[in-house]
C-alpha cells in the first residue's frame, strides 16, 4: 500500500502538471471502489481550475476554485497519473478526470484493479471536520513531532512500540516499512513496550522516522508492485531498505541475520543484535 513518501512523492509529481489547469469535465467509467464514486459531487468539480496540491497523511488533496477539494486516497494498488487527452481507456480505470489549459488537453486518471482507492470531492472548509480526516493525528514532517510529543502520547500505554508508530491517531503516515526501517535505524526492538522507552531513545526514534521518510520521499518512494508516480515512473527507496524484506541476510550494522516476526498481522524485520 503506498504510504506517506509515496502521496508525497504523487503530489510533487503532479503539482507541475495540475496547477492552473482546468477540469472540463468529470468521466465516471467505473464506480466501485471502497465507497463507490458519487458522479454527482465530482461532477461539479468541472469547470473549475486546480488551485493547489497538498497532503494530509495519505491522502492527495487537490484544491480547486470555489472552495472545492478532491481527495484521491491510492488504497493497495491505486495509480493517479495524466496521460494524453487521446490516450485508451486503460482496464480497471475507475474515474478521469479531463484537463485543458497549458499544455494542452489531457486525463487525469485513477486507475485502481483492487479497488480499495477512494476519490470524492468535499467543500474544502470542511475537511478538518470530515470522518475520513477528524481522527487523524500530527504530520511527521512537521515541526510538531518531538520526543516530547511521543513521550506524552505514550503515557498510560504498554503495547509495543511498532503498533504505537502505525497508529494514525497519534501520528500519521508512518506505514509498515517505514516503522520497521525506523526502529532499525533507532536500534529499538519492535515489541518493546512505549512503557519502557526513554526520553533519549524517544528522540533517537523521531529522528528516524523523520529521516527515513525524507529519504524515501528523496528516492521516488518504494515500489514494491504498484506505486507509480504522476508521470508512471517507479521509487527505488527499496534498494536503501536496511530491514523490511531482509530476513536471512546480514544486518548492515553487525553482520547478525534479520528475522521477521508478525505483528497485527503484519511482517517486521529487525536485527536481534543490536535492536533492543
Amino acid at each position: 500500500m503506498p504510504e506517506l513518501p509515496e502521496v508525497e512523492v504523487l503530489r510533487r509529481s503532479l503539482e507541475p502538471r495540475l496547477l492552473g489547469r482546468r477540469i472540463e469535465r468529470v468521466q465516471v467509467l467505473s464506480p466501485a471502489l471502497r465507497e463507490p464514486l458519487d458522479r454527482r459531487a465530482l461532477g461539479r468539480l468541472a469547470g473549475r481550475r486546480v488551485t493547489r496540491l497538498r497532503r494530509r497523511a495519505k491522502y492527495l488533496l487537490i484544491d480547486v476554485e470555489g472552495d472545492s477539494t478532491l481527495i484521491i486516497h491510492l488504497g493497495m494498488s491505486g495509480r493517479l497519473t495524466v496521460v494524453p487527452h487521446a490516450a485508451p481507456v486503460e482496464r480497471h480505470e475507475h474515474v478521469a478526470f479531463h484537463l485543458a489549459g497549458r499544455g494542452g488537453k489531457g486525463r487525469l486518471r485513477l486507475v485502481d484493479p483492487r479497488r480499495f482507492g477512494l476519490a470524492f470531492a468535499l467543500p474544502t472548509g470542511r475537511l478538518a471536520t470530515d470522518r475520513h480526516f477528524a481522527h487523524l493525528g500530527i504530520e511527521p514532517l512537521g515541526d510538531e513531532l518531538t520526543s516530547r510529543y511521543f513521550k506524552q502520547a505514550a503515557r498510560g500505554r504498554r503495547g509495543p512500540i511498532k503498533s504505537f508508530l502505525m497508529d494514525a491517531k497519534i501520528v500519521v503516515g508512518v506505514g509498515n516499512i517505514y516503522a520497521s526501517e525506523a526502529m532499525w535505524q533507532a536500534r529499538v526492538h519492535p515489541r518493546r513496550s512505549v512503557a519502557r522507552v526513554s526520553m533519549a531513545t524517544w528522540q533517537r526514534l523521531r529522528d528516524a522516522v523523520r529521516g527515513v521518510l525524507g529519504q524515501a520521499i528523496e528516492q521516488g518512494g518504494t515500489t514494491l508492485n504498484d506505486f507509480t508516480d504522476g508521470e508512471g515512473n517507479a521509487g527505488y527507496f527499496q534498494v536503501s531498505l536496511a530491514a523490511y524484506g531482509r530476513e536471512g541476510e546480514p544486518c548492515a550494522r553487525c553482520g547478525r541475520s534479520l528475522r521477521r516476526l508478525v505483528q497485527g498481522g503484519r511482517s517486521t524485520y529487525y536485527c536481534p543484535g543490536c535492536q533492543r
